[in-house]
């Protein structure tokens, strides 16, 4: 493993910390080949660090950091850009990024953790380092659509984020822990204005996705988005919903929840084994699909925005919007202080930088 104080002279250095994992990989592997020499693959496993650079023929560097223990900041006086693809429990490590005056991005779906890094604001304008948070598909994605419905209207009375999973696409570990230990959650949503409890996989609601795909039933799931876009968008009701390609798998998921099934998962050894189970469910696609519904009033008139992408792989398009943001904020210095991705970018912005634009179907009526 190289020195990494010895080979880096200058603040050019990007950090994946994950970067062997699987949405990790596919980051490090864009980022090498638009920055080769400088992105280093981060983790506590040296080896599988090590196996990994060996595979992109050192255009990634394998760097052995366990960013749960304490971190210098002294560590980080060569690195430019941080990608973090790790779940956190404290901000230990962003705030010695800070101290570095180390830009930093956070792929993390959790808004516990997001919230906390939103404290940070004044350490890093102090350090005129800058914080991208909601980087990714949901969130990510949704927020930026969502930001280009709001600008298309005067007013925006209501925002409905909808996110379709395929059953067919292999999912990472702590993706799949994340999302069943969310099944059995209640959380705080906006609603005209004031604050609701709500509960996951409950309140159904029919969303259509097109001709293709038809019109499904979604339940509300705890996507960080929904309570992101709310504050920073000044939308007074915003919901997120999930559903599964498979009908029937999302109708049984419902019915689980209803007859009280998901309140098991609170019992450790059930909750595994539900992980385990998810990469078993045979049928579906390897495909994803988000859909945004605004309602609003433009020019004194009532109007309704509906913004649509189907793609394949939801892994794929998340490392993709994470690459292209991460190239950005590398090649562009841009504001200091803690944003999320639509307080500092636009839905062109990151089509421009993106290697395969999205495909975006918008209906107004």
């Amino acid at each position: 493993m190289q020195d990494v104080s010895k080979v880096a002279t200058v603040k050019d250095q990007i950090w994946v910390v994950g970067g062997y994992g699987q949405v990790g990989q596919m980051i490090c592997n864009q980022l090498g080949q638009a920055f080769p020499g400088k992105v280093w693959a981060v983790g506590p496993r040296l080896n599988r660090a090590e196996e990994f650079s060996r595979s992109t023929n050192g255009a990634v560097l394998p760097l052995q950091l366990d960013v749960r223990e304490h971190i210098d900041p002294v560590m980080l006086a060569k690195v430019k850009l941080v990608v973090m693809c790790v779940d956190q429990m404290h901000t230990h490590f962003v705030e010695a990024c800070a101290e570095a005056g180390t830009d930093y991005m956070d792929i993390t779906a959790k808004y516990d953790f997001l919230a906390q890094v939103e404290r940070l604001q004044e350490q890093m304008q102090a350090k005129k380092a800058t914080a991208m948070l909601s980087v990714g598909l949901s969130p990510g994605v949704t927020n930026l659509l969502v930001r280009e419905a709001v600008d298309g209207m005067d007013q925006t009375d209501e925002v409905n984020i909808t996110v379709m999973l395929g059953l067919g696409e292999k999912h990472g570990k702590a993706a799949v822990e994340w999302t069943v230990d969310q099944m059995n959650t209640t959380y705080q949503v906006t609603q005209k204005g004031e604050h609701a409890e709500v509960a996951s996989f409950d309140d159904g609601k029919w969303i259509d996705f097109g001709e293709e795909l038809g019109r499904r039933k979604s339940y509300r799931f705890n996507f960080s988005d929904q309570h992101v876009v709310a504050r920073t968008l000044q939308i007074p009701t915003v919901s997120t919903r999930l559903c599964l390609d498979s009908r029937w798998i999302t109708r049984a998921m419902s019915l689980a929840k209803r007859l009280g099934i998901f309140r098991l998962l609170r019992i450790s050894s059930i909750r595994n084994a539900t992980v385990k189970a998810f990469g078993l469910i045979p049928g579906g696609e390897e495909m994803y699909a988000v859909k945004v519904d605004a309602k609003g009033w433009t020019k004194g008139k009532p109007i309704v925005m509906e913004q649509l992408i189907v793609g394949q792989r939801e892994a794929d398009v998340t490392a993709a919007v994470a690459a292209a943001t991460a190239e950005k904020m590398y090649q562009e210095k841009l504001s200091p202080g803690v944003f999320h991705i639509e307080q500092a970018l636009s839905i062109q912005d990151i089509q421009r930088v993106l290697h395969t634009p999205l495909q975006i179907t918008t209906r107004i009526s």
